[in-house]
């Protein structure tokens, strides 16, 4: 029995994604899945760059806008609901268009990995912090390249969320990340996933980058920031994006304004040569140049599915 095709968008920040996929899903009779670990989180759009209503042009989007920052959010809780409105949407008779950037994300869909949802020890949790301060974060860095080297590998060194979830998954389960996915790989993947990534010229791809984050700082991330802290008490993982946690420090005079935009641009460019490196792993995948027009792109995909 043929399985239904469910398009996959990815790439990294500030290549296009957004605006080609809403053209695709106006000419095939599409509807978009989020697969954006950011925009998940209610109240956080600027320095999430979220679509409004205005750019989504009528087009459904399911998995975006819906978590509270406040609650925590995980990968198995993604492909849960990620798969539901992937079956909504192919109950509609439409064409599901998965788009995003969160290479664990699309990962979790298309190779059907199944990620334990481990409860989370607060206690061990604390642990933790307590080490990353008297320590600082690096030695929690190399005690998770002993136990995980694989995982480690995708990981920036700065990435305080997904160095304590290597840690806690091992604690938890007594197997690393890396066990986990190559066992529940062996799973029969439910669709026929056609995946297609946006690369463009690095240049081009960094430019386009500093003016996104001029552009948030203009339309008020600051603001954004300051709100969410008078409305929220607490952040589990949703302070911990790209842009937020910069502007936080600057909040709390860590930063000078300059030296905040500086390390959002820096830190971004960073995530965008990972999540290139990522998405090359995936020899199945169709790559599209960014610097096309979304016509030509669309044609691209269009002879992909068939």
């Amino acid at each position: 029995m043929q399985k239904p095709k469910v398009i996959v968008i990815c790439g990294p920040t500030a290549s296009g994604k957004t605006a080609l996929s809403i053209e695709l899903a106006k000419k095939i009779d599409g509807q978009i899945v989020s697969c954006d670990s950011m925009q998940i989180y209610k109240d956080m759009t600027i320095g999430t760059a979220k679509p409004d209503e205005e750019e989504k042009q009528g087009i459904k989007h399911y998995v975006m806008d819906f978590i509270s920052p406040d609650q925590r959010y995980s990968v198995a809780d993604f492909k849960k609901d990620a798969t539901e409105a992937i079956e909504e949407i192919l109950s509609n008779g439409k064409t599901p268009i998965v788009v995003g950037g969160t290479g664990l994300y699309i990962d979790s869909l298309i190779y059907g990995i199944e990620y334990e949802d481990i409860n989370l020890d607060e206690e061990y949790r604390k642990q933790l912090e307590e080490k990353i301060k008297i320590e600082g974060l690096q030695s929690l860095y190399n005690q998770a390249k002993k136990i995980d080297p694989k995982a480690i590998e995708k990981i920036s060194p700065n990435d305080k969320k997904r160095i304590m979830r290597i840690l806690e998954i091992y604690k938890a389960t007594g197997k690393t990340k890396t066990e986990q996915e190559i066992e529940s790989r062996k799973n029969e993947v439910k669709y026929d996933y056609r995946v297609f990534a946006i690369n463009m010229e690095r240049e081009i791809l960094y430019e386009r980058i500093n003016k996104r984050v001029d552009i948030m700082i203009e339309k008020g991330l600051i603001q954004e920031v300051e709100q969410l802290r008078k409305k929220y008490n607490k952040f589990p993982t949703a302070m911990q994006g790209l842009g937020y946690k910069e502007v936080v420090k600057y909040l709390n005079n860590e930063y000078s304004k300059e030296e905040m935009i500086d390390t959002i641009k820096q830190e971004t460019r960073r995530y965008a040569k990972r999540q290139l490196t990522w998405f090359r792993k995936n020899k199945n995948t169709i790559w599209l140049n960014g610097l096309d027009s979304i016509q030509n792109n669309i044609n691209i995909i269009l002879e992909g599915i068939n």
